[in-house]
């Protein structure tokens, strides 16, 4: 039978998919891409958004249209929060909740579509497991993300996830450095540490993000540790420090910011103030100026008029980081915020996001500007044409190099001669350019 998967959302949603994927491929399915028709097709949603859940919407349809006879399983975030209106959808047969996902050939086996859809789902409260998941970002196996943490204890006013995905809870480091150590030995050169809260590993089994990141830096043939996004509040001194000292940890720190007003932190439930953020990044930004510092902020939540707004974005003008991730509020249910009062317009909403998204364009062009005719140590993925190569700097630099044969999957010492808006290009230098450059 062939499979086909589609993940909406983020990384860790990813890496919980290529699991899932694993686990067809073990009972011999057949994975095929979308340009194929299929037998099993398996969606993992993401709800952060009005927009995420409309999309699942339009690509059931799409899967309808060509492969009419899929049977069809929703699982993720929007399966958890919303089964039955999923399974109101033409065309689904199986809705999996967050405890279910991992576990979806105990459910079902034969793959024949239902006259009327199955729903199961746990409530969260009982989402308790942690199932551990893994991918890579790309075919050539240069990078893969790792899921270390899962849920959060935060309880943001305008943020599903604890609904949808319960509490904080962590994989033990053993376990962590057993698929490290796999994936290294399968090729992966980089792996990124992903989850809803990293920061917060480990707390309830008193240890730390740090102790693993200590553990993980000693694994052999492991060059880099990337780190996904880590709340402000959750970022010690003591783990700055080592971050920046530590070879193999990537000098690239995503922190959200979510809003630069006081006011609306409160209202969000956010654990930080403006001034305490304001002074995070530039304490980063003091102790490695090359350090890539990218940043979350979401526009119109309820009861930020312009007032509001203008101090988000003076904040962000101000302050050195290397690009923004806009998100236009939008209302979800059961969420705090959906009750309160003071709702933006919506064509509020989506100008001040675009004010904030040509910021964004802005700083990231300083960014790379201010990285012109250096030196960079990227790690090089595949060609997509034959003509180019493209790779990441440990700082989070998109560089694109001419075509060289052979040098996929390795480090290679690139100067940055051009930049532009997305993306830097640069030239390959041999090393006694490099030391010569470097003395």
């Amino acid at each position: 039978m062939k499979a086909q998967f589609h993940t909406l959302g983020c990384k860790l949603n990813y890496a919980e998919t290529s699991t899932i994927e694993r686990s067809f491929i073990n009972r011999g399915f057949k994975i095929v891409d979308d340009k194929t028709s299929c037998d099993v097709f398996v969606i993992n949603t993401c709800s952060v958004t009005q927009r995420a859940d409309r999309e699942c919407r339009q690509i059931i349809r799409q899967v309808r249209r060509k492969s009419p006879n899929a049977f069809i399983t929703v699982i993720g975030c929007y399966a958890q929060l919303q089964p039955e209106e999923i399974a109101s959808i033409e065309g689904v047969d199986l809705v999996l909740g967050s405890k279910e996902k991992f576990n979806i050939f105990s459910f079902e086996e034969n793959f024949q579509k239902y006259k009327n859809p199955k729903i199961i789902s746990s409530p969260i409260d009982e989402v308790t497991n942690f199932g551990p998941a893994f991918t890579n970002s790309t075919e050539s196996r240069t990078r893969a993300y790792l899921k270390i943490q899962d849920g959060c204890d935060f309880n943001c006013s305008f943020c599903t996830i604890p609904l949808a995905r319960g509490g904080s809870r962590s994989q033990s480091i053993y376990d962590i450095k057993v698929q490290a150590r796999n994936l290294v030995a399968n090729g992966f050169r980089e792996i990124v540490l992903t989850g809803v809260n990293v920061a917060d590993f480990g707390k309830k089994n008193n240890t730390s993000l740090l102790n693993l990141l200590d553990e993980l830096s000693q694994i052999e043939n492991l060059s880099r540790i990337r780190i996904s996004s880590v709340e402000p509040n959750l970022l010690s001194d003591e783990l700055i420090k080592y971050w920046l000292k530590n070879e193999k940890i990537c000098k690239h720190f995503h922190i959200p910011l979510q809003s630069g007003s006081d006011n609306i932190l409160k209202l969000m439930k956010r654990r930080y103030t403006s001034q305490k953020y304001r002074e995070l990044i530039n304490s980063i930004h003091s102790q490695n100026p090359d350090a890539g510092i990218g940043v979350d902020v979401i526009v119109g939540f309820p009861n930020e008029d312009e007032n509001e707004f203008e101090k988000t974005f003076e904040l962000l003008h101000e302050l050195p980081v290397s690009y923004l991730h806009v998100f236009t509020y939008s209302e979800r249910t059961n969420t705090p915020s959906v009750f309160m009062n003071g709702r933006i317009e919506p064509k509020i909403r989506f100008a001040n996001s675009e004010r904030l998204r040509m910021l964004g364009k802005k700083k990231k062009h300083l960014f790379h500007d201010s990285q012109k005719n250096m030196i960079h140590e990227i790690l090089v993925e595949s060609s997509s044409d034959g003509l180019s190569l493209s790779g990441h700097s440990d700082n989070y630099l998109k560089v694109k190099i001419p075509f060289s044969e052979g040098i996929e999957n390795s480090f290679q010492k690139v100067q940055i001669n051009k930049i532009d808006d997305e993306i830097c290009y640069g030239e390959l230098i041999n090393q006694e350019i490099f030391e010569l450059q470097t003395k």
